[in-house]
């Protein structure tokens, strides 16, 4: 099982997008909102160099962009999980 953040503001339309995927598909991994904690922002900037949303940190590195994203979860995700 790799370690999975989602790294998302809530006003963002490519964040929403992959929250949506993730909802249609029952995909549950932890959200970071970087607009409510800026602890979560500190953090995003410090893996990956930015403070773009979304990022999907896995196992400590950083993939942006929304198709990116999506591809792996459907490339990857076990239902297991």
């Amino acid at each position: 099982m790799q370690d999975l953040k989602l790294y998302y503001m809530p006003t963002c339309p490519y964040c929403k997008k992959v929250l949506t995927y993730m909802e249609l598909n029952k995909i549950q991994i932890p959200l970071k909102d970087t607009l409510e904690n800026s602890a979560h922002r500190k953090e995003l900037l410090e893996i990956g160099g930015k403070t773009q949303v979304p990022c999907l940190v896995i196992d400590g590195k950083a993939l942006y962009e929304s198709d990116d994203i999506i591809k792996w979860l459907k490339d990857n995700w076990r239902r297991t999980w």
